[in-house]
This record gives structure tokens, sequence and C-alpha cells, in this order.
């Protein structure tokens, strides 16, 4: 935090204590990723709000949330086994049947924000792409977006998914889930080596990645390298429960204060779009899981995780406090970020030669 005044390190203190008070009322309600949802609720809360603390709005600067996102990638490197990999080998129906529900939620949701909401080509176009939040914001500003309408149709199409899988999934099962359950996210007792280890990991995993462009490089490289000491013996221990709560705050908390400055009326239109494209996605993604989950063998709820809208990091916490399947989620995630952006750069000459207006 160099180069911040007095008033911006009160803000992020206060952004952060905020995130914790959140946090720890959902945990004590009982929620689904309570520290994520907590968090995201007050601090979304208090950026729509206008709140401030000594003359500045509640902020969490975006770098902070960078050093915490590959501890989710090393919590998922550590469920790498030798019988998941040979599991691998069974999903390649699930991973094909993602290559043609990508294009086709794209194609619907294009539709919805044009014909029923009356957005632009160009926003809309970008604003529902399923997949890769930071490219659509970049291609579409670059094509003449609409920007902050785009930001906030893609922003809730991440946090619609975080906030109503979870609850669908305990809906439909009638009875709790994940962490709400109970269930932990630790995995045995670190020594210092073992903290050395996974430091290490997570730290040249996420350099690594972005050195050779990997997609999400900041999970996806610490994955592989948590992933590789994992299969290797080297650690058999995951980070432990209190890290991921941190994690999850520190996520929940950026989020949140990405709401800070947005005008109620582009804030609106973007829930509402955003609302109806991510319910036609779900009904695909629920219809997709229903078909293939017998033939891969895994439970329709990893299956439409698997397929849900949501970003690569979040979708990733959900499997993890879920305890569902997160190997096979996050290569899925992974490719559904690839497939989108792939189709999107391929498609946009053709589908918006009318422009902005058209």
């Amino acid at each position: 935090m160099v180069g911040l005044g007095r008033r911006e390190v009160l803000a992020i203190a206060a952004t952060l204590l905020a995130a914790w008070a959140g946090g720890w009322v959902a945990k004590r309600m009982g929620l689904p990723l309570p520290f994520l949802l907590g968090a995201l609720l007050v601090t979304g809360t208090a950026a729509i709000l206008g709140l401030r603390v000594f003359g500045a709005p509640l902020a969490l600067p975006q770098t902070v949330r960078m050093y915490f996102v590959p501890v989710i990638g090393v919590a998922i490197g550590a469920a790498f086994t030798p019988d998941v990999l040979r599991e691998a080998a069974r999903w390649w129906p699930t991973l094909l049947g993602l290559a043609v529900f990508v294009p086709l939620a794209h194609a619907i949701s294009f539709w919805i924000a044009r014909c029923a909401a009356g957005v632009d080509r160009v926003t809309a176009f970008y604003g529902t792409m399923p997949g890769g939040f930071i490219e659509a914001i970049t291609l579409g500003e670059e094509a003449g977006a609409d920007i902050a309408l785009l930001s906030v149709m893609q922003f809730m199409r991440l946090i619609y998914s975080i906030v109503l899988i979870p609850l669908a999934f305990a809906i439909a099962t009638g009875a709790a889930v994940g962490s709400a359950a109970g269930a932990v996210l630790g995995h045995g007792t670190l020594t210092a080596l073992d903290w050395g280890i996974l430091i290490l990991a997570g730290a040249v995993g996420a350099l690594a990645g972005q050195r050779i462009n990997l997609p999400a490089a900041i999970v996806t490289g610490p994955i592989i390298a948590s992933g590789l000491v994992h299969l290797f013996g080297w650690v058999t221990a995951g980070p432990p429960v209190w890290l991921i709560d941190l994690t999850q705050m520190v996520i929940g908390a950026s989020l949140g204060a990405r709401f800070a400055g947005r005008g109620a009326g582009v804030l609106l239109s973007g829930l509402r779009i955003a609302a109806m494209t991510v319910a036609a996605t779900l009904l695909l993604g629920a219809g997709f899981a229903a078909s293939l989950h017998g033939i891969v063998g895994e439970s329709w709820q990893a299956v439409l995780l698997a397929f849900a809208p949501g970003g690569l990091v979040e979708m990733s916490l959900v499997a993890l406090s879920l305890e569902i399947s997160v190997i096979y989620v996050t290569a899925h995630h992974v490719l559904r970020i690839l497939v989108a952006v792939f189709t999107a750069r391929f498609l946009a000459a053709r589908i918006l030669k009318g422009g902005a207006q058209g």
C-alpha cells in the first residue's frame, strides 16, 4: 500500500473490518461460503450507499486480492492424486459438451440482452460473454461498448453465480451443504517445511503461469505447482481452514468494493439484465448436467458447477466449500474461459458489423 494516504489506509482497514464482521455473521447464520458472501454483502452494500470513512469510500486495492488468490490454487492442487488423474480420462464427454455449451449460452444471453433489454449490440455481445471477466471488459472497451454497463453485467454474472448456486444446492438436497454443514477445507497439519514448499509453489506457480500466458494464471499456475508437489509426495497437507476463510473474506471484500461509484441507473440495468442471462445459462447448464453426469460418473452438482457462468476462482471456492470434485470443476472452468474468449474473438467481426448502435 505504498503511496496511499492516511485516509485511504483507514478506508482499507475499515473495509477489511466490515468484511470480517459480515463473514462472522454469515458463519453464525450457517450460510455457505460465509466469509465470501458475508464480506461481499456488507462491503457491496456500503459501496452502493456511498458510505465513507474519514472522507474516503470503502476500498480494497485489487493488488491485495492478487496476493491471496494463489491460496485457492494451492488448495485446489492439494487434491491432486494419481487416482484423480486416472479419473480425468472419463471427463471427455463433458469437456466436449462444454465446447458446445459456451457458445450456445453466449448466443442465448446475447439475444436476451438485445431483444428483452434493448442493449446495444457491442455491449450486449461482450457483456454476456460467459467467461473471461477481464478479457470481456478489455475487448468491449476496444470495440466501443458502454463500459459501465458492460462491467456491471459481467460483475453480476459472477455475483449471481456465487450467491445462487450454493443456495440452490441446499434447496435441492433439502439439507445444509459444504461449510454450512460443518465441512472444513483444511488438509491435515502443516510443518514449517510444508509451509515453505506451499508458499514457494504458490509464488512460483503464479509467476510462471503469467510468464507463459496461462488463462487465469494467478490461480491456474499455483494449481499446477501445488498439484506437482502433492503428486510427488513432498507435501501431504493443504492450506488450513483459517487461511481459506481469510482468502474468502479478501475476495468478497474486493468484489464488493467494486460497486463504489456505480450510477443507480446503470447498476439497476446491469442487475436486471444479468439476472435474466444468468438464469438462462444456469437452466441450460442444468440440462447439460442432467444429460451428462451419469456418463462421466460425477454428481449432477459437480457437472452443473463445472458449467456455471461464475469466475474460476469463485467457482473453485464453491467447489472447495461444498466438497465437490474440485479438480473436475476447475479443469472445466479453465476450458470455459478459453472457449469463451476464443469464440468471442472469432465471432466478433461477424456479429458486430453494425457497431454499437446496430
